[in-house]
């Protein structure tokens, strides 16, 4: 079935595809039959539609339960998917939950054991079976990464997560550290420079919600796209719009991404909605979301006093590949 599945106009992925491949092979074959166990589910398991970003007890295998060889390994996995720079910040949220232990302890704080060991890895069908379409998932607590493969082509990276508690860390060794800043500084550089009346159009809610409105749904949907569209700003402002844009998009390594973002470009930002909630600056509880057709930006940064980051990258139609697997048929199979 590999030749027809030519999902989308876009490219094939060869070199991503093999390399992902390689890397999800080489760890399963690392892994115990036990631990293989853990880390592997069929492609078509309702397991693989199942996502959250807090703490919780998750499936899959867990850093912990790996060791150092291990572990590398399945940090290949992850760094194959991502640009050098998105891998960084992966690596930091993770570490990050160390600093969250310490500043939760010292503020005599009692929640979730934060735990840098508590990322967990899990493998969907068989990287090595080019004729079917396999999976690979890097999920916990602010970090939540989703990607589809089948053949040559990467046929979806979405839901893709990241989140930043603390968004700034405030003291300490790593005070100033922003991981995810330029989420937050793109967007209230756009928001600042809007126009009274564009100000109007954008603001949809007085007040930023609690969390991203989407939470961990298996389909992103919103019935209509709100706020000021991309027709009714100038050259300065779309360009600002098109670099938020590109700041989620562009975490996926480049040639895997580049057919997102030419999609994009070429149907221009007309038709997308910049829709904002709450205050206009740092340390103000604000929410913004980008809505374009299927294409969904949503960031909330209301929790712990608006220095806790939760965005994520949604396509309405083809998170988790449903899209295409609908295309072909399989997702009736489960149906």
């Amino acid at each position: 079935m590999t030749s027809e599945h030519t999902h989308s106009n876009g490219h094939t992925h060869s070199h991503a595809t093999g390399q992902m491949a390689a890397a999800a092979a080489s760890w399963l074959d690392s892994l115990s039959a036990e631990q293989r166990d853990k880390a592997t589910y069929e492609y078509m398991d309702g397991e693989r539609v199942f996502w959250y970003y807090p703490p919780l007890n998750r499936h899959g295998l867990p850093l912990r339960d790996m060791d150092d060889n291990q572990r590398k390994l399945a940090y290949s996995i992850m760094e194959s998917g991502l640009t050098e720079r998105a891998y960084k910040q992966a690596a930091q949220i993770i570490d990050l939950e160390t600093t969250l232990g310490k500043v939760e302890k010292d503020a005599g704080i009692v929640s979730f054991r934060r735990d840098p060991e508590l990322y967990y890895f899990t493998v969907f069908g068989d990287p090595r079976d080019s004729e079917n379409p396999w999976a690979w998932r890097v999920e916990g607590h602010h970090v939540s990464l989703h990607y589809s493969i089948w053949g040559d082509k990467v046929i979806s990276t979405t839901p893709f997560f990241f989140g930043s508690n603390p968004a700034e860390v405030l003291a300490g060794p790593d005070q100033g550290k922003r991981i995810l800043g330029d989420r937050e500084d793109l967007a209230l550089e756009l928001i600042n420079g809007l126009s009274s009346e564009q100000e109007r159009r954008a603001v949809i809610y007085a007040e930023a919600p609690y969390d991203i409105l989407t939470y961990n749904s298996s389909r992103a949907l919103f019935p209509q796209q709100e706020g000021l569209p991309g027709s009714q700003m100038n050259g300065a402002q779309r360009e600002m719009m098109m670099s938020i844009i590109s700041e989620y998009v562009s975490t996926v390594r480049d040639d895997v991404a580049q057919d997102k973002m030419s999609a994009i470009r070429e149907q221009g930002l007309d038709d997308f909605y910049f829709a904002w909630g709450g205050g206009k600056e740092r340390f103000s509880k604000h929410y913004y979301r980008i809505h374009g057709g299927n294409f969904v930006v949503e960031y909330d940064n209301r929790q712990n006093d608006a220095n806790h980051i939760h965005s994520v990258l949604r396509d309405e139609e083809n998170d988790f590949a449903n899209d295409v697997l609908r295309e072909h048929l399989l997702l009736y199979h489960v149906l």
